[in-house]
This record gives C-alpha cells, structure tokens and sequence, in this order.
C-alpha cells in the first residue's frame, strides 16, 4: 500500500492533528537550527541589522487611486517606489518614472503628468518629477521640461527650468514656470521663443 492510500485511509481529524504534529516538529527544527547559526555566527548577524539608511519598503508594479466623496480624482501608477520613512524629511522615491492623471466628476482625465524620476515628500505632499517631464491638459496643451514641482496644497504646478508649451496652433519655450493643478491656466516667466503653427482648414 503506498503512502497516500495509507494517507487517505485516514479518518480527516486524525489526519488535521497530524498536520498539526508536522508543522509543530518542523517549526521545532527551523527554530532549533536558527539558534544554532546565531551561536556559530553572530558576526554575520549582526552586519544584517535595520539601520536607518535602509528604506522603510518597497513596491513594484504599484497603482493607487485618490478619491473625493467616493468620486476618483487621481490615479497614480509607477513600476517601482522606495519609501524613505527613516529621513529626516521624509520622501516616496519613483526611481523607474511615474504617471499621474487627474480626473472630473465624470471620470474624465483633466490632467496628467508623466516623468522618467519622481520624488513625493511626505510632510507638505509636495511632487518633484525629473526627466522628460511631460504634462499634458484637457485641451491637448503639452508641456515638456526636465524639471517640475507639484505643490498639492497649493494646488500648484511651477518650474524654474526651461519649459516648451506645444499647443495646436503655436509652440512657446521660455525659462520659468506656473500653472494651476489642471494646467488650464499657465504663464511662462521669461519668454524665449513664440512660434505659430499653420495647422491648415
């Protein structure tokens, strides 16, 4: 008779006691054997003590939705976070890039903003995104800078670098920059260039 015939032959309380019997014993083992290594190793252990320049925890593949009185307003998704809890001023670091949408009551995207390296410090919620920046509106007006900052309370969107704004009908480039969070409301602060774009009937 083979094992698992033994097994099945096995009234089902007998068999959950011997379940329990076997992971008790192996439980046993693994802690027995961890003692064991402590004692034999105690150096090697201790190099693998939490220090505070680890970060408290990571994500990959990481989505998350915001919502206002159960209607969604923000949708975020990055490949990879690293949270830096232990800092002194705490930040959530998006190493592989991060997208953000921003949604109306109907679920419409008002905004979004795309980078290849983001930071969100903790304490003010404040954004920095790096790396081909681009932030585009309902209109369809993009946005494109290596550097930008999100100012959630204030409900802000500013740059000190510079900026090129493609529209439909002309492309503006300048040093310095400010928005409203829906970039529906924008000013450049020291212009560069005005190109406008024949767009045909």
């Amino acid at each position: 008779m083979t094992l698992i015939n033994l097994w099945n032959k096995i009234p089902e309380i007998k068999r959950l006691s011997l379940n329990k019997i076997i992971v008790s014993v192996l439980t046993a083992i693994a802690f027995m054997f961890l003692l064991v290594s402590c004692e034999n190793d105690i150096a090697k252990i201790k190099t693998l003590a939490i220090t505070e320049d680890l970060p408290a925890g990571t994500a990959e593949g990481f989505e998350m939705l915001a919502s206002d009185s159960t209607v969604i307003r923000f949708k975020m998704q990055t490949p990879e976070l690293i949270m830096h809890s232990n800092e002194k001023d705490p930040y959530t670091e998006f190493p592989k890039g991060v997208k953000i949408e921003k949604y109306d009551a109907k679920m419409n995207i008002v905004s979004s903003i795309t980078a290849q390296y983001a930071k969100n410090f903790t304490s003010d919620d404040r954004w920095e995104a790096k790396n081909n920046v681009v932030a585009v509106n309902l209109q369809g007006d993009t946005l494109k800078t290596e550097y930008l900052v999100y100012d959630t309370h204030k409900q802000r969107i500013y740059s000190d670098q510079f900026v090129k704004i493609i529209r439909k009908d002309q492309i503006i480039t300048g040093v310095g920059f400010e928005s409203n969070q829906d970039f529906t409301s924008y000013h450049i602060k020291n212009p560069t260039g005005h190109v406008y774009v024949d767009v045909g009937k």
